[in-house]
């Protein structure tokens, strides 16, 4: 019975990767340097998983940027645009593929960016044509492989599988579908295993985590890939990966492929458990995902035994693997880091584990179910009992004020007074903008400057009204920069917030927090994710002050900037002892409190953003009416509570909106801003095809890549969206929150987003 780690954060305990990208971008470090450090966090990894005793340890889990961009780039899947920067180096191409190239007269947009299934964390989409090629240009597996190898690892390579990677693609051109490329690919592939068998690799792990999703027509090229490559490679042992739900109708065609090992997540889905036991054949091994790779909590080890003791009884203890339930990309790197017992008490911290130690979960189960019981497995194990019991019966917990409140809901209170068109006309009264009036999605460049303050302030150096009067002046600049600019509707530019769910998880109760618990969301961006551990509500308000004092320096309308309830919960480690439906429901009454107390305080437009609505859809659409019964009522309960003149603004990034577009519909925003620019303007299709009622923001500026699009760019941006949504619906902004650009190139483009919107209302008026 041997332990499986899948992958391994690659971020860095202090966020060494984050650091060293942003010094490499800003030409303040070598590609020499930028690589030591890479290298660094890979010994690290592979270091503390061999001390925890890991049997199978994972290489080819580390990126620079991200895994699905560094395979693309590996089998030279490179779109046509990108050929005028054939002369730089590997990796300057491999980052302007993510980020954009704009330099020595060169303008290339970045590769689209979306979700990562339903996670917080974002992949580069690969772009296929109906004449696509494939050719290794870097072996990046066999390279980290290698790397493993000098410094004296035995490890387990890790390739995304060929028919995921295909599947979450997208066609650039019509004619074909992506799966058609598979015969295309596969020699390829066929290449990058060879290169990593002839090195030495003895057991290789494909991850196809599309398994867990409704298959598309086609998906038999399963078959004839996995045959292909077992056909290649008789003696390689394979460990066919799926991760974040239930194989479902798809098991016979899972454990069919001929593979060696299944590994199946019994953490989003124990329950599929009895059906693969089932159907697995006899020459086919099982790795139980029994460690929760995407969140916090300490793993319960009565409840993990209990389904490795029913596998057990049912094919033996030799045919099984404990493993964790998928990467452990998603958790935080080390709780041993969080000793600030201020910021996280030790009563919250005995219920936790971060990714080191669910390393070690994963072995000391893997004792614990071999009989390989030593005195300090003992311990660890009524420890563990210890801690879930206290978790259970902790008065921090349960507020029953709170539970008392969400039971009183009634149907009145996720309804607006009056329907859109009504509150329309109130809205245009009250506001009185100009056709494609202009605004920001909230979030304003936070320098290292600003920075700084809320560093000092923390650490005590600066008092509260010394580090507010120079937020305030930082506001107050922000203001003259949009009026100077003539943007229509403003924002106070959020310079108090760390992040847009941690600040608010600071001022709920019900929430606690970490110094050190940060994961990757995209490239060099990481969050810290609040942690929810009991019932949540609010003790007073929480952004009145800023949006009021903003309102008070212009006569020009200020957003009210409000993180929604579903995102609030989709970006924080949600307790696991109740539904999350229940959660978010307590959230949405907190954010109602604050957005009534906005209108009280002369906030005429208030923002309530969702990006993470999508991301939150359950993988199977047989379960998406469940998930929009309670995530859009959150959303209208949040939003309900203000007069027909106040305008309910939502924002939603890097989501596919074809399949949910009557959902956003029934959130009923009186404008909703979306991500549309590294699409050109395609999101925008659906809602044209709705024919959507409510007002629209599609995004023309592109505030993930540092490069700045010129007023041409975005006036032919916007002339496709009026092509498909009428213009009396449509505002112009960017794609999503500044927070992360810097102001020089934030300045321009918001210059020539402004001049555009000038054009288009000479030209439409």
């Amino acid at each position: 019975m041997k332990s499986n780690v899948l992958g391994y954060p690659r971020i860095g305990e202090k966020r060494e990767l984050k650091k060293a990208n942003e010094s490499f971008w800003a030409g303040k470090i070598s590609e020499e340097e930028l690589l030591a450090v890479a290298e660094n966090i890979r010994v690290h990894n592979w270091t503390l998983q061999r001390e925890a005793g890991v049997d199978l340890i994972p290489s080819n889990d580390f990126s620079l940027y991200d895994q699905m961009l560094d395979f693309s780039f590996t089998v030279s899947a490179i779109p046509e645009r990108f050929a005028p920067i054939h002369q730089l180096s590997n990796l300057e191409r491999y980052y302007a593929l993510a980020r954009g190239y704009q330099k020595n007269g060169i303008d290339i947009t970045a590769m689209e960016m979306t979700k990562w299934f339903d996670t917080n964390y974002h992949y580069i989409v690969p772009e296929f044509t109906k004449d696509q090629s494939f050719k290794i240009l870097v072996n990046k597996p066999l390279q980290e492989y290698n790397l493993a190898k000098k410094h004296g690892f035995d490890t387990k390579p890790v390739l995304i599988g060929l028919v995921t990677y295909l599947l979450l693609g997208k066609e650039k051109e019509q004619g074909f579908h992506r799966l058609d490329l598979a015969e295309r690919l596969l020699p390829v592939y066929v290449q990058i295993v060879q290169s990593l068998v002839d090195a030495g690799a003895k057991t290789i792990q494909i991850d196809e985590p599309y398994l867990v999703l409704d298959l598309p027509e086609g998906a038999d090229v399963y078959k004839n890939v996995y045959t292909e490559l077992r056909s290649k490679f008789p003696t390689t042992e394979f460990i066919l990966t799926t991760y974040f739900g239930a194989l479902d109708n798809n098991t016979e065609l899972a454990v069919s492929l001929p593979f060696n090992v299944l590994h199946i997540d019994l953490v989003r889905a124990a329950a599929q458990l009895d059906k693969v036991l089932k159907a697995l054949p006899a020459d086919k091994k099982l790795s139980l995902g029994v460690v929760d790779g995407r969140n916090i909590w300490k793993n319960n080890f009565e409840h993990s035994l209990a389904l490795i003791e029913k596998a057990k009884e049912a094919i033996g203890a030799d045919r099984l693997l404990i493993a964790t339930s998928c990467s452990l990309l998603h958790s935080p790197c080390n709780l041993e880091l969080e000793n600030n017992e201020k910021v996280l008490t030790p009563e919250i911290k005995q219920w936790l584990a971060f990714a080191k130690q669910k390393v070690k979960e994963v072995t000391t189960l893997q004792a614990l179910a071999t009989g390989h019981i030593t005195p300090e497995v003992k311990a660890v194990f009524e420890e563990n009992k210890k801690a879930a019991e206290t978790r259970k019966t902790s008065p921090l917990i349960h507020d029953n004020k709170v539970k008392e409140r969400v039971n009183n809901i009634t149907a009145k209170d996720d309804v607006r007074h009056s329907p859109f068109n009504e509150r329309k006309v109130a809205q245009h009264k009250a506001l009185n903008l100009p056709l494609f009036p202009t605004t920001t999605i909230g979030s304003f460049p936070q320098t290292d400057e600003v920075r700084s303050w809320r560093a000092r302030f923390k650490k005590g150096e600066l008092t509260q009204a010394e580090y507010d009067k120079l937020l305030e002046k930082e506001i107050e600049e922000s203001i003259r920069f949009q009026e100077d600019t003539n943007i229509d509707v403003l924002v106070h530019g959020e310079f108090e917030r760390n992040d847009m769910v941690e600040y608010f998880g600071e001022l709920l109760k019900g929430y606690t927090f970490t110094k050190f618990g940060w994961v990757q969301s995209y490239g060099s961006r990481c969050v810290k994710p609040p942690i929810i551990f009991g019932d949540i509500s609010r003790p007073e308000p929480m952004t009145v002050r800023w949006s009021k004092y903003a309102q008070s320096l212009t006569k020009l309308p200020v957003k009210g900037m409000l993180t929604g309830p579903v995102t609030i919960l989709q970006w924080s480690f949600v307790r696991d002892d109740q539904p999350r439906s229940e959660t978010c429901l307590q959230i949405a009454l907190a954010i109602r409190d604050e957005v009534v107390d906005l209108e009280k305080a002369g906030i005429k437009v208030i923002q309530i953003d969702e990006p993470a609505i999508r991301e939150g859809l359950p993988l199977r659409k047989s379960e998406w009416k469940a998930y929009f019964d309670w995530a859009i009522k959150a959303f209208r309960i949040s939003a309900s509570g203000v007069k027909d003149e106040t305008q309910i603004h939502t924002h939603m990034c890097y989501s596919e909106f074809n399949d949910m577009i009557e959902a956003i519909a029934d959130m009923d925003a009186d404008v909703i801003t979306i991500e549309c620019s590294r699409s050109q303007m395609e999101l925008l299709d659906v809602f044209g095809d709705f024919k959507y009622p409510n007002e629209i923001g599609p995004g023309v500026y592109d505030i993930h890549s540092p490069r700045v699009p010129s007023q041409e760019e975005m006036t032919n941006l916007m002339k496709k969206a009026i092509s498909v949504v009428p213009k009396e619906q449509l505002w112009v902004n960017p794609d999503c929150g500044l927070k992360t650009r810097h102001w020089p190139e934030t300045k321009a483009a918001l210059h020539a987003m402004v001049d555009t919107a000038k054009e288009l209302r000479n030209l439409y008026k």
